[in-house]
């Protein structure tokens, strides 16, 4: 069932959400939180699909908060408020609104979602795009026991993953770092299957890929060896290597779905790994509703701790520059030795 309204009020949609339940026949609330989804126009389509599939495994009241920014000055000062309202089967298991904010109104969408939230219950906050640069002082940020980002989807993924660091709150996490959690039970996985001590790993993935520099910064900072970072055309995280006292142990996954898991010794094994839909890192990060103290010491390692192949020092990570840049680098350093 949908129900719409145009120039409406938090109080017409609650009492549209109301309405609704009657008219389906099923008047109680059975939702274990509010997931708010803060997104533009262009991405709403796919974040409401992949949050309404989420909810098939934690029903909840999802409120996609669309920002239309407006162009004419006239317009900007006009506050205005539309909502979609879904129960039943067009919502999935739970309950849909789609707020459209208009005007004055988009720097106030607290103000909107507020009423809105189930009571005694959790609030989980996710931007699929154009997240505040300080989530936990976000407006609608601060209403939220958890706070999702992505920085996968920002122009500088690995900046991005710096200034997350910088600010970081207890209950932000980051889809960057759901997407690696097969690889990091993976490997953990084949480490208890040897008694040997890592001496050094190699990450292999994309070039500017933040879950490849967040598998890479945790294998640095739980293990405490030096770790290469190594750049490959994807898709995604290709590859991880490690040189143990016992010899190498490595996954390899050059398709993207299968990948092969090799351990000295023992013979070669196929693992799935496949790579996950949004929906899917999504229902992840709502089963944990407490802070993430893993990612948080991953992510506090720091990105900045990369170094170059030759150069890096142990219990840090280490990050193989192309071949043209070392030899600028190694050019200006002749320069400014021949100037003193």
């Amino acid at each position: 069932m949908k129900i719409d309204l145009t120039e409406t009020t938090s109080s017409k949609i609650n009492k549209a959400l109301v309405q609704g339940r009657r008219a389906i026949g099923s008047p109680a609330i059975g939702m274990v939180l509010t997931l708010v989804v803060v997104t533009d126009e262009e991405n709403a389509y796919d974040a409401l699909r992949a949050a309404s599939d989420a909810s098939r495994e934690h029903p909840s009241r999802l409120l996609v908060v669309v920002k239309r920014p407006s162009r004419s000055p006239r317009d900007r000062a006009n506050a205005r408020l539309d909502a979609e309202v879904r129960v039943g089967e067009d919502a999935g298991i739970g309950e849909t609104v789609v707020l459209r904010l208009y005007g004055e109104v988009i720097d106030h969408a607290q103000s909107v979602v507020l009423p809105l939230l189930l009571a005694d219950a959790p609030v989980v906050v996710w931007w699929p795009v154009n997240a505040p640069a300080n989530p936990a002082k976000d407006p609608l940020g601060s209403l939220a026991q958890r706070r999702v980002t992505d920085s996968y989807a920002t122009e500088g993924p690995v900046d991005e993953l710096r200034k997350r660091a910088s600010v970081y709150t207890p209950g932000d996490t980051d889809l960057a770092w759901s997407r690696i959690t097969p690889w990091r039970s993976m490997l953990a996985a084949a480490l208890d299957q040897v008694t040997c001590d890592v001496t050094s790993v190699e990450v292999e993935g994309e070039e500017e890929n933040p879950s490849c520099e967040l598998l890479a910064m945790w294998l640095a900072e739980r293990l405490g060896v030096p770790v290469r970072r190594a750049v490959s055309k994807g898709p995604g995280l290709t590859a991880v290597r490690m040189e143990t006292t016992c010899g190498p142990v490595s996954i390899d996954r050059a398709n993207g779905s299968l990948a092969t898991l090799s351990i000295e010794g023992q013979p070669d094994r196929a693992v799935a790994l496949n790579r996950r839909d949004t929906s899917e890192l999504i229902a992840e990060e709502l089963r944990r509703l407490d802070p993430d103290e893993t990612y948080a010491a991953t992510l506090r390692f720091g990105v900045d701790r990369l170094r170059e192949s030759d150069g890096g020092v142990a219990g840090g990570t280490e990050q193989a520059e192309p071949p043209a840049k070392k030899a600028a680098a190694k050019k200006a350093a002749a320069k400014k030795a021949a100037a003193k």
